[in-house]
């Protein structure tokens, strides 16, 4: 197999009780020695479902894929807390809880629909004085972790028996999903935490594409996605065989076609729809390459 093969996305189905840090080192195993591998956003230990590996110079685009929008499928607990904001930490009921309506329920979640501002949890990757806040946090050290602008798309109701709440979630980029339900379980006075976690896709990539940790190496070489599928959320263009190499050598080249108002990066592909480059719009309709890719055999 040439090297080429080895570049490329993968889809993986994390199951629960890992990090998506072990989630990669253990597909370490499908691949060379000395392969590059990175995943393109985090997923909680508690969580499952999509996580999105770059493999080889697939790595150079993972910008692309973690600008993509996020479908989850969340179980939420009504009427307690948890210091980690789910079920892997420690639950205290909410003495004298009321259940919410239906009609509570929705007017709370449609309050988080649109950008705002949120706390990522306690217990999370983001980062304190330069340190993870969950290393801190497990230290029993102070934090104090500051607002982040992130978008929810979508909040709809899928279920709902108190104490469980079933919901499904469209978000963008540095969403954290156990702070919507911690602060949905603020707004409704009743305290609530994530009992589950999946998420169900990001940008193009569904959990119908992945394959598990326990799949063989043949399988997983057979899902691998062409690097093409991080930029799908770019104006594509396609150019000749000049073009492509002036492009390779750093050089600018002449766009074949005005684009929209606005688009200012760029997917260039070759005639056999590989991607060649991605390049930022210039003054005069020229295009200048910013990530440049070998030609694919």
């Amino acid at each position: 197999m040439n090297d080429s093969a080895l570049d490329g996305l993968l889809v993986l189905d994390k199951p629960s009780g890992k990090t998506s840090r072990d989630a990669v080192d253990r597909a370490a195993r499908w691949f060379p020695r000395r392969t590059r591998l990175g995943h393109t956003g985090t997923l909680d230990p508690l969580a499952t479902g999509v996580l999105v590996l770059c493999v080889g110079v697939a790595t150079r685009l993972a910008q692309y894929v973690q600008r993509m929008r996020k479908t989850y499928e969340a179980s939420i607990l009504l009427g307690v807390r948890s210091d980690t904001d789910d079920a892997d930490g420690n639950v205290t009921p909410v003495p004298g809880v009321i259940p919410p309506s239906h009609d509570q329920l929705e007017l709370a979640l449609l309050s988080f629909v649109g950008r705002f501002a949120q706390v990522p949890p306690a217990y999370s990757a983001a980062k304190v004085t330069g340190r993870r806040a969950y290393a801190l946090a497990r230290r029993g050290q102070p934090i104090e972790l500051l607002p982040r602008e992130i978008e929810i798309d979508r909040i709809d109701i899928q279920e709902y028996a108190y104490p469980r709440l079933r919901i499904q979630v469209l978000c963008g980029k540095g969403t954290y999903i156990r702070s919507l339900a911690r602060d949905l379980g603020q707004a409704l006075g009743c305290g609530a935490m994530i009992e589950s976690l999946r998420r169900t896709s990001v940008g193009c990539f569904s959990a119908e594409q992945a394959v598990s940790l326990d799949a063989d190496s043949a399988k997983v070489l057979a899902h691998l996605l062409p690097l093409g599928s991080a930029v799908v959320g770019l104006p594509r263009i396609v150019l000749g065989v000049e073009d492509l190499v002036r492009i390779r050598q750093g050089k600018t080249v002449l766009l074949p076609a005005k684009l929209d108002d606005g688009d200012s990066e760029i997917a260039v592909f070759d005639e056999n729809g590989n991607l060649a480059a991605v390049g930022e719009t210039r003054d005069g309709g020229l295009l200048q390459p910013i990530k440049v890719f070998p030609p694919r055999t």
